[in-house]
């Protein structure tokens, strides 16, 4: 049987006491709210905190959805189920729903959270992949006061992040732009798996139907979640067409880096990639024609 190395708990009832516990309690002191992937990592010892800060309290400070005409800021402990059932949040990034509806299991979904998921900096971990695909900001908070960092540099490597020792994300922000929309899609081995891989899209089109902006996030095919800037810059000014999105899914599948292992081969995993971009392009092309509905 598995369990985990001794531990010390504590049970933070703010953003300032959880802060004020890390900054106390030293480096070798972990935050944890879903614990879906903290808890199996400690039990096979992979992780080793001497100290666990339980942040379930914050969820009253923290879960939450606020849309505005041009941001969605949501807080760092809103739950998986709340960005699946969130009809406000569908309407202006329909990815999140495509997302939620392929993530775990209702139990992981009614416990784990959004700041947990994008901390955990998993390679395969969707919601890392959908805020890479929005451009979102994440919001970090520690004793010196508050700072914003892109997604693009949030992630440092395989479960590493730039939330460094007595700091906690608080709040991701993304921006809201008129004429786009978003999808999601992942093969996965079985309903509810780590994705063998996942590809999420986001396209904006101006007031002539060509195409302003597109972004593309991979997850599972790299060491992490992976934004493609050379998508952007292939489809910005093109006319959206199944060439535009047959293009980017070469580009993708030359630009992602898998490995071979039981989830598949590495040629596999960069079709998936290519394919799945294809897919998940035209999908919001569709959803930017239909008004962006879900």
């Amino acid at each position: 049987m598995q369990v985990p190395a001794p531990i010390e708990y504590e049970r933070a009832v703010s953003v300032e006491h959880a802060i004020g516990l890390l900054e106390r309690l030293g480096e070798e002191a972990r935050l944890i709210a879903g614990g879906h992937s903290l808890l199996p990592m400690m039990k096979l010892r992979l992780a080793n905190p001497e100290y666990l800060v339980d942040i379930n309290d914050l969820h009253a400070e923290l879960g939450y959805i606020r849309i505005t005409a041009t941001q969605v800021r949501i807080g760092a402990m809103t739950r998986h189920r709340e960005l699946l059932e969130s009809d406000e949040l569908a309407a202006v990034c329909p990815i999140f729903r495509d997302a939620e509806r392929v993530i775990a299991d209702p139990p992981v979904r009614n416990r784990g959270t959004l700041g947990g998921a994008l901390c955990q900096a998993d390679p395969s971990e969707d919601l890392s992949s959908v805020c890479t695909t929005l451009d979102a900001s994440c919001v970090i908070r520690g004793p010196e006061g508050e700072r914003t960092v892109s997604m693009d540099d949030f992630h440092l490597g395989p479960y590493e992040t730039v939330v460094g020792h007595a700091e906690m994300l608080t709040e991701v922000r993304i921006p809201v732009r008129p004429r786009g929309s978003s999808a999601y899609a992942k093969v996965d081995r079985r309903a509810g798996d780590w994705a063998v891989a996942a590809a999420g899209a986001a396209l904006w089109v101006d007031e002539r139907g060509t195409i302003a902006d597109a972004r593309v996030g991979l997850a599972a095919v790299g060491p992490n979640t992976t934004g493609i800037p050379e998508v952007s810059a292939a489809l910005r000014g093109r006319p959206p067409s199944d060439e535009a999105w047959s293009l980017a899914g070469a580009i993708a599948a030359q630009a992602c880096r898998p490995v071979t292992d039981s989830r598949g081969t590495a040629d596999y995993k960069r079709h998936l990639a290519g394919e799945l971009t294809r897919r998940t392009l035209r999908a919001a092309w569709e959803r930017v024609r239909e008004g962006g509905a879900a």
